[in-house]
């Protein structure tokens, strides 16, 4: 286990992307912290003629360090059997802490449904309440800073 100034100075990234190609074009969630503390936010709904939302702040060692406590609490995992990505879209998560480099791929999740009639429920059910965990700190952290409201 890494002492606290360690691993807040170790390397961190994190980037997360879910979406699909369909009637609309393409439509997507995106968001990635990169290692400088900047925080990328994309979100492109083209439903009703929508435009491409982003923004991007710099974030405090504060918000790092919760975003890298989120991840630590979330058990280890591996893709090997979940859903590929399909026609109704994929999900990425890349996650760079200190040494170790992870990378999940995987169909999008609709419901807990989906979880459940995989191959691999349990370690499909701990993903989607990781990137749930994810996406409501981001969107927190966007509509705090900018005022808006993602989807």
């Amino acid at each position: 286990m890494a002492m606290a100034g360690e691993e807040e100075n170790s390397e961190f990234y994190l980037r997360y992307y879910v979406g699909h190609k369909g009637k609309f074009g393409h439509e997507f969630l995106e968001f990635e912290f990169r290692p400088d503390g900047k925080l990328r936010y994309a979100n492109n709904s083209n439903y009703k003629n929508d435009t491409i939302i982003r923004k991007e702040v710099y974030v405090t060692p504060a918000v790092l360090r919760e975003c890298r406590r989120i991840i630590n609490d979330s058990e280890k995992e591996d893709d090997n059997n979940w859903p590929e990505p399909d026609r109704v879209g994929r999900q990425e998560l890349e996650i760079v802490m200190g040494n170790e480099h992870i990378s999940f791929t995987t169909s999008k999740i609709g419901s807990l449904v989906d979880v459940q009639s995989s191959n691999d429920p349990e370690g499909l059910r701990i993903f989607y309440y990781l990137v749930q965990d994810l996406k409501c700190f981001v969107f927190s952290l966007i509509s705090l800073h900018f005022k808006i409201k993602p989807i």
